[in-house]
């Protein structure tokens, strides 16, 4: 008696495509996305909108497979909502998985940085705890947004923070005290109160803002109090350089401990900083 053929599942990728600029597609996103026997996925925040991860696809020239689809992922702090749209679009690429297709989700950005795809994920292993996922790595937008800036993220031993701008404006203040670079990512909400903090705190001029970095509409903004009561789009960032932040006397590429901590912690044998070796 001859045995059945087991059909092999599909993949789920979660493709990167960087924040805009087609170029800044990596070459393994690039050759999953010339495949035609693959589903693309793309993530929408409501029925009536664009995706703007497709959007980036479609201007690198590449056109989608015959089988390609939106899923919902609502713009809402509604837990339940949430939830019930994330179950929707994993059971969505479950079913394409388990009929052994191979399944990419395209999104802006990294994958792995602030994006829905780690909803979509967590859910379908939830679903699915065999479930093959591979992420491809991506250019985020606070990354790109420092190359057109042409401005240093961090230098030598310099403490950076990426924050949703939503934490609030006490949360962003009390990081000014341990952090040299702050990232505000989704700052819309809040943009004039980060503008008064940053123009009480003398940081205007050490910060930049930047929207869609990369795509067509880009937009840079170096004097960023002119932005106070301007509406700005939800793919927004501040980038906030805080040089009068005091620090402690470096030690071999290190920062020196607080003495009542060293005290407390086993003496090691010094190690080569990384730029020695």
């Amino acid at each position: 008696m001859s045995e059945k053929l087991v059909q092999a599942k599909g993949t789920l990728y979660g493709v990167s495509l960087g924040p805009g600029d087609p170029g800044l597609i990596t070459r393994r996103g690039w050759a999953l996305l010339e495949r035609r026997d693959a589903v693309w996925t793309y993530p929408v925040r409501s029925l009536r909108k664009d995706s703007y991860a497709l959007d980036i696809a479609l201007r690198a020239g590449l056109q989608p497979p015959a089988q390609h689809q939106s899923l919902l992922f609502p713009m809402t702090h509604d837990a339940e909502k949430l939830a019930r749209h994330w179950l929707k679009a994993a059971e969505t690429v479950r079913a394409l998985l388990d009929g052994g297709q191979d399944v990419l989700f395209l999104v802006e950005g990294d994958a792995s940085t602030y994006a829905s795809f780690g909803y979509l994920a967590r859910v379908l292993r939830e679903l699915e705890p065999e479930a093959r996922i591979e992420i491809v790595a991506g250019v985020n937008s606070f990354n790109a947004a420092c190359a057109q800036l042409q401005m240093p993220l961090s230098e030598q031993d310099d403490t950076i923070a990426i924050v949703p701008a939503a934490y609030g404006i006490a949360a962003v203040e009390r990081m000014l005290e341990d952090f040299d670079t702050l990232v505000l990512m989704k700052v819309k909400p809040l943009l004039d109160d980060l503008i008064d903090l940053l123009e009480r705190r003398g940081l205007l001029a050490h910060s930049r803002f930047i929207e869609k970095a990369g795509s067509p509409v880009e937009r840079i903004v170096h004097e960023v109090a002119s932005l106070r009561g301007t509406k700005v789009n939800y793919l927004s960032l501040l980038l906030v350089r805080n040089p009068g932040r005091v620090r402690g006397e470096l030690q071999r590429g290190c920062r020196k401990k607080e003495e009542s901590q060293a005290a407390t912690e086993p003496d090691e044998a010094p190690q080569p900083d990384e730029s020695e070796t």
